[in-house]
C-alpha cells in the first residue's frame, strides 16, 4: 500500500486539539453551550510564510480528517480523497497546505455523542446538543484561529462538505477567496429530510440503541445502523451505475421463491451495511442527519437566499453530475442563477456520469482538472 501512494502525500499523523475551553466554550445555533471540544485534524503541503496558500477541504457525512495518504504501512486504503492530493495533483501540495477536520458531532476523533463528557465522565450519549452545518463550520474557524490562518485560499468540499463551503462563503466572507461547493444544495429538501428520517428510525427502533445509552452494554445498534447505512446507500448511487453494477443476478437460484436467496444488489447491501457499524457511531450518525436535516443557507436572513447569497465575496465553483436525485443539479443552478443575476463571479459545472451522488468520491478524472485550474486561476 505505502508504494501505491507514494507518488501521493505518502505517511501522514492525524492531529489533535482542544478548542472551546472554558471561559471561550462555543455557542451553538441552538442556543446551547459547548465545550471544551476536541477536534481530530490532517494536513498536507506546506504552509507559506505569509500564509496565503491554505486550503479547508470539508468532508461528507461518514468523512473524517483523514482525506490522502496513509496513517500506517498496514492501512489498506489511502484517504478518502487521495488521489486529489498530493504533488502535481488538483489540490497540488508543493503549492498549497491542504487541512481537513472532522466535523463536530462525528465520532472519527472530534467531540460528539460517542465522546466522554467532562463533566460527568461518561459518553453524552443523547445528551449532546444538536449541532449544525453553522456550527461545524464555527470549529472549523476556532481552529483556523488556532493555527494562525487568516484567510483561505479556498474552501472546497462535496455533499455535507459543499454545505460547510457555502457556509463559509456566506458566513466569513472576508476570510475566503474561492469556494468549490460538489454536489451538495442550499438548503435540505423534503425528499433528503424524509430518508434521514427513516434512517434514524431505523437506528432508534433497534432494541440495543436504549435511547442512546448503550456504549457500556457490550450490544451496539449494529442492526439499525446497518439498515440506516443501506438505505442511505441507495440514496448515493443511481438507476444506471446500479443497473450496470447488479442487474439482475442472483446467487442461489434455487431459493428464488423464498427469503433465502440474494440478489447481488442485496448482497451488495448487506455487505456495506454491515461493514459500517464498525467504523461509525450510530449516534453520530443520528446527530449528522439532523444536521442535514436543519441546513438552510438562508435562515436569518429576511430576503431569503437571494439576500444570504449577497454576502458572498468569493469566486464560487459549483460542481455537479447529472444523475444526482439527492442533490438535484437543478437546485445547484439555482443558486448559481442568483449570483449570475447579482453580477458574481460564478461557474456551474453539471458533469455526465451515471454514478450518482456519489460521482464526486468516484470520478475524479471528470473534474480533478476543473478544480486544479479554478484554484491556480481565480476568476476576474
Amino acid at each position: 500500500m505505502i508504494n501505491e501512494v507514494l507518488d501521493g502525500v505518502g505517511l501522514i499523523e492525524t492531529h489533535s486539539v482542544t478548542l472551546c475551553q472554558s471561559p471561550d466554550e462555543l455557542n451553538l445555533q441552538s442556543g446551547r453551550i459547548l465545550g471544551p471540544i476536541e477536534v481530530a485534524y490532517e494536513s498536507y503541503g506546506v504552509l507559506a510564510a505569509d500564509r496565503s496558500n491554505a486550503i479547508l477541504l470539508c468532508h461528507a457525512l461518514a468523512g473524517d480528517a483523514h482525506a490522502a495518504g496513509v496513517n500506517s504501512a498496514e492501512d489498506q486504503k489511502p484517504g478518502w480523497w487521495d488521489p486529489m492530493i498530493g504533488p502535481g495533483r488538483a489540490l497540488d501540495t508543493d503549492k498549497y497546505f491542504i487541512i481537513c477536520a472532522n466535523v463536530l458531532g462525528s465520532c472519527r476523533g472530534t467531540t460528539g455523542p460517542a465522546s466522554v463528557n467532562p463533566r460527568t465522565g461518561k459518553p453524552y450519549g443523547m445528551k449532546f446538543p444538536v449541532v449544525t452545518i453553522r456550527d461545524m463550520v464555527e470549529v472549523q474557524v476556532r481552529l483556523l484561529d488556532h493555527l494562525g490562518i487568516e484567510r483561505l485560499l479556498c474552501v472546497i468540499g462535496g455533499s455535507m462538505g459543499g454545505m460547510q463551503a457555502l457556509e463559509w462563503a456566506v458566513r466569513y466572507p472576508d476570510r475566503v477567496k474561492s469556494v468549490v461547493p460538489i454536489s451538495t444544495t442550499g438548503a435540505s429538501s423534503p425528499l433528503n429530510i424524509g430518508f434521514n428520517n427513516i434512517c434514524r428510525r431505523a437506528i432508534m427502533s433497534d432494541p440495543n440503541w436504549r435511547e442512546g445509552d448503550y456504549y457500556d452494554t457490550g450490544e451496539l445498534p449494529v442492526d439499525g445502523l446497518a439498515t440506516a447505512r443501506m438505505l442511505g446507500h441507495l440514496t448515493f448511487m443511481s438507476d444506471r451505475s446500479m443497473r450496470r453494477k447488479f442487474g439482475r443476478r442472483i446467487s442461489g437460484r434455487e431459493g428464488v421463491y423464498d427469503f433465502s436467496s440474494r440478489y447481488d444488489v442485496e448482497r451488495y447491501l448487506h455487505y456495506n451495511g454491515y461493514n459500517f457499524p464498525k467504523r461509525f457511531d450510530a449516534n453520530s450518525y443520528l446527530y449528522l442527519t439532523k444536521a442535514l436535516d436543519t441546513f438552510d443557507l438562508s435562515e436569518g436572513f429576511p430576503g431569503g437566499m437571494e439576500e444570504a447569497l449577497s454576502r458572498i465575496k468569493a469566486d464560487v465553483l459549483f460542481l455537479t453530475f447529472t444523475s444526482d436525485w439527492l442533490y438535484l443539479p437543478e437546485d445547484t443552478e439555482y443558486l448559481a442563477a442568483i449570483l449570475r443575476h447579482k453580477g458574481h463571479p460564478v461557474e456551474h459545472l453539471s458533469l455526465r456520469s451515471d454514478y450518482g451522488h456519489d460521482a464526486f468520491l468516484v470520478e475524479y478524472h471528470l473534474f480533478s482538472k476543473h478544480v486544479g485550474e479554478f484554484i491556480s486561476h481565480p476568476r476576474p
